[in-house]
């Protein structure tokens, strides 16, 4: 499975050829550097591993620095495996967005928006509980029974409760590749992404 790392610049949005406005997300899609080839003979299994995004001299060490020499690049703050590459690269390749050609498919993923502890009615869509009128003063987003009693004397895990929300890996399948700006490395897909803007996606094929 090919693919690339990049970052979530924004949402805008483009007409189609019937004048229907689509809303699209742009994403800074490398170019990224090979910085290990792994093969079955020494690691047990084929991948590919890809480096993004510069990390300042300061920021890095030497055990970084050296491992990142043998591609002949800096070090970088977001590295990623991909197994089963479709393509053959060496040590060192850069990749860049012509990698994805217009009207294809991709999957991106990448870390949900945190959005702290929430309640039942954000987080799962609850109604509340009943309405405002018969002396209910505090009942209206409230979970309301949660079905436990003296058995099984417990709350079941997966129970939908109030909790943290977001902050979770997401992946988002099927997005249509609309458009390809090589020139500056963008990619627009049709729909939204996870994440916040300048956030790290991975884009796969």
């Amino acid at each position: 499975m090919s693919g690339l790392i990049g970052r979530k610049i924004g949402m805008t949005s483009l007409f189609d050829e019937n004048g229907k406005n689509i809303p699209c997300t742009v994403i800074e899609a490398g170019p990224c550097v090979v910085t290990q080839v792994r093969t079955e003979e020494v690691d047990g299994y084929n991948a590919l591993q890809i480096g993004f995004d510069d990390k300042k001299a300061k920021s890095s060490n030497k055990a970084l620095d050296g491992h990142f020499s043998k591609a002949g690049t800096v070090a970088k703050k977001k590295v990623v495996e991909f197994q089963d590459f479709e393509d053959e690269h060496k040590l060192g390749d850069e990749l860049t967005v012509e990698l994805f050609t217009e009207g294809e498919f991709v999957d991106v993923s990448a870390t949900s928006k945190g959005k702290g502890f929430q309640g039942v009615v954000k987080r799962h869509g609850f109604a509340g509980v009943g309405q405002a009128t018969h002396g209910q003063h505090n009942r209206l987003r409230a979970p309301g029974s949660i079905g436990a009693a003296s058995y099984p004397a417990r709350v079941f895990k997966g129970m939908r409760m109030a909790g943290r929300m977001g902050g979770k890996k997401v992946t988002v399948q099927n997005l249509r590749v609309l458009k390809v700006v090589s020139e500056k490395n963008l990619l627009v897909v049709k729909g939204a992404v996870p994440g916040h803007k300048n956030a790290y996606v991975i884009i796969q094929k």
